[in-house]
């Protein structure tokens, strides 16, 4: 690992030489915190999302992970969705399944999708239905501080432009906090239907991690970590902010590059 450290607002910082480093940690990350949920819990509930964050946990999939994972006793939810069908390139669900859940044996009725038959609205409102059902049977936990589900780990990707999971900047999708699932339908990147979990949600989970590569993300990852002052509206990424969990940043090197060093302790 290049740098490891603390920031004083903004969670872990682990900073990579390359993105196998970064793999290797981030699967590291995953199977402490799925043995730690399975013997605390009997469960341990993972909402995934899209992008280069499912290539980046090929990991998990090799040698030890594969064997010393406990897979039976993991739960799979999305953090957001795309509005197409479960076999279209653009879908969330059909990048990790063929990225990680067809290459592990995680029990299929484990495998919580969003149904991509309904319309947006729908979806996320069956998406809640479903989370709320797994809430009252506790797979996954309840805030002790609201209603909200508490995810074991929620990961997250980070868009050039600062968004996570479908969350926008600037998009009344922010404002969101009387539901868990929420959907949009005019997102600023195709496709333009999105279902999404709210920063309510997000923010309730017992850890959640944001896993950022490429120089193209490093302003973003700029203002989204550093103190940047007022000036600057807050990205949706810099709204991450756990209530009680812990947040940990999974960044290489080309996107840490603007990081101001001098705002975290080795």
């Amino acid at each position: 690992m290049a740098l490891s450290g603390v920031h004083k607002d903004r969670g872990e910082l682990r900073i990579h030489e390359n993105l196998d480093e970064l793999g290797t940690d981030l699967a590291d990350y995953i199977a402490e915190l799925s043995e730690a949920s399975v013997k605390e819990r009997g469960v341990f509930a993972i909402a995934l999302s899209g992008g280069s964050l499912i290539g980046l946990m090929g990991k998990l999939c090799e040698a030890p992970y594969n064997k010393t994972v406990d897979w039976a006793k993991w739960y799979i939810f999305w953090a957001d969705e795309r509005g197409v069908a479960k076999t279209h390139a653009d879908s969330n669900y059909k990048l990790a399944k063929d990225g990680l859940l067809s290459k592990v044996p995680i029990v299929p009725s484990h495998v919580h999708s969003i149904n991509d038959s309904l319309s947006a609205e729908e979806a996320a409102n069956d998406y809640e239905f479903v989370i709320r059902q797994l809430v009252r049977t506790r797979t996954i936990s309840v805030s002790d501080i609201s209603d909200s589900p508490k995810f074991d780990l929620i990961l997250l990707g980070m868009g050039a432009d600062g968004h996570v999971a479908s969350l926008f900047p600037n998009h009344p999708v922010l404002d969101a906090n009387n539901e868990w699932v929420t959907f949009i339908t005019n997102s600023p990147k195709p496709p333009p239907e999105r279902i999404t979990f709210t920063l309510p949600v997000i923010n309730s989970a017992s850890n959640v991690a944001v896993v950022v590569a490429g120089e193209d993300k490093a302003e973003a990852v700029h203002l989204a970590i550093d103190d940047v002052g007022p000036d600057h509206p807050p990205l949706p990424a810099r709204m991450v902010q756990p209530t009680k969990g812990k947040l940990v940043w999974f960044l290489d090197k080309l996107a840490a590059s603007k990081l101001d060093s001098s705002q975290f302790s080795e």
